[in-house]
């Protein structure tokens, strides 16, 4: 088929109603004017759809395309998009590089958009620290024809990056690695994180700062593609000193250790005087939408007092009723304070309902659980 007889996307589109909640509730500063987005694919067909889905929303105006990252990138300095919806592969510029620039000359929120093929999800990782607020994944390859499946999440996404500050973009890492001596039993044996948009990079600092001698498990939710996972799990191996694997059902909870769940809800069960994995196979948007009071539910049910909660920044309210779950339970919880918080979303519903012990900025996470354990 031709891209340029495609004629406008369907109409009948399926918007998933917890992308549509949480566009609403998470952006930290809704905007009152329209949304500048700036369209960079090398598909004509990808260009045309992408602009149809985002002018169906009033708020949001579609101010010029590009065709790679060298005009992206001349764009941007030109037009000052609010946003810019970037592809990643791309002839003359890849959008990686083109997101370096950008990034550094001319500082844009960026939404990554990508065909998830062989390549893409460990670039998409790579490009969600050099800056990237968040990444779209295409449902079907590089042209994606069905596009307008995920018409919900476009949408959304853009919204909550049009009000995200990039000066919060910098990875942060703690000063130093929080040491200690355990002479008795710990108050903690678990440590549940969660984190959505924004999470990778504050997930590298919190578990950058944590010791290797950690005496407690720890379980990472971060709302994230399925298909990504593996490349996160390879990041946080790099970046800190802990053991990081993908969870598996069954498996059992190890201090020291941690696990990252899979894409799927994942809940820690008792068994006798273990504690394991079970994993609970849902829709990605289903996962998405509340995987991490899911996980922090589960934790405050096996562990009781001895469950800690720490929410870092990310759009929605995901995680409220998981730490405050906890709390109830006589642990620990934690929220990221707004000052670096790329979106202040779950961490604000989490705060506000009072069950947050400490608010700390992610710099000093990694000491302010050590220091709760």
């Amino acid at each position: 088929m031709n891209p340029s007889e495609i004629q406008n996307p369907r109409s009948a589109i399926h918007t998933p109603q917890s992308a549509i909640n949480n566009s609403h509730s998470s952006i930290c500063n809704p905007q009152s004017a329209i949304i500048k987005v700036l369209v960079v694919d090398d598909s004509s067909f990808m260009r045309k759809s992408l602009t149809y889905i985002l002018e169906s929303d009033d708020s949001i105006k579609v101010i010029d395309t590009a065709e790679d990252g060298i005009e992206a990138i001349k764009k941007v300095r030109e037009l000052h998009p609010d946003v810019v919806l970037l592809d990643i592969e791309m002839p003359r510029m890849d959008g990686f590089t083109a997101l370096r620039h950008i990034m550094s000359e001319c500082p844009t929120p960026v939404l990554v958009i990508s065909g998830l093929n062989k390549r893409d999800p460990a670039i998409a990782i790579k490009s969600l620290e050099h800056g990237a607020i968040d990444f779209i994944a295409k449902p079907s390859g590089v042209i994606s024809y069905n596009i307008d499946q995920i018409k919900g999440e476009i949408i959304a996404k853009v919204k909550t990056a049009a009000g995200v500050d990039v000066r919060k973009l910098k990875l942060k890492l703690p000063g130093e690695t929080f040491e200690k001596r355990w002479s008795q039993r710990t108050r903690k044996e678990i440590v549940v994180i969660g984190a959505s948009t924004g999470g990778p990079r504050a997930l590298v600092t919190v578990l950058s700062g944590l010791p290797r001698n950690i005496p407690t498990a720890i379980l990472v939710v971060q709302h994230i593609t399925q298909e990504f996972i593996p490349y996160l799990v390879d990041r946080f191996r790099w970046g800190c000193s802990l053991d990081v694997a993908v969870a598996e059902e069954g498996e059992i909870l190890d201090h020291g250790r941690v696990l990252v769940a899979p894409g799927l809800h994942t809940r820690i069960i008792q068994e006798g005087d273990q504690k394991r994995i079970s994993l609970v196979r849902e829709s990605s948007h289903e996962f998405s939408s509340y995987s991490v009071n899911y996980a922090m539910e589960s934790a405050a049910g096996a562990y009781g007092g001895g469950a800690m909660g720490v929410l870092l920044t990310g759009m929605g309210s995901d995680g409220a009723q998981g730490m405050k779950a906890i709390k109830n339970a006589g642990g620990g919880t934690i929220a990221e304070d707004q000052s670096t918080c790329v979106v202040f979303g779950m961490p604000r519903v989490a705060i506000e309902t009072g069950c947050v012990d400490r608010v700390v900025p992610l710099p000093d996470i990694a000491q302010a659980i050590m220091e709760m354990i």
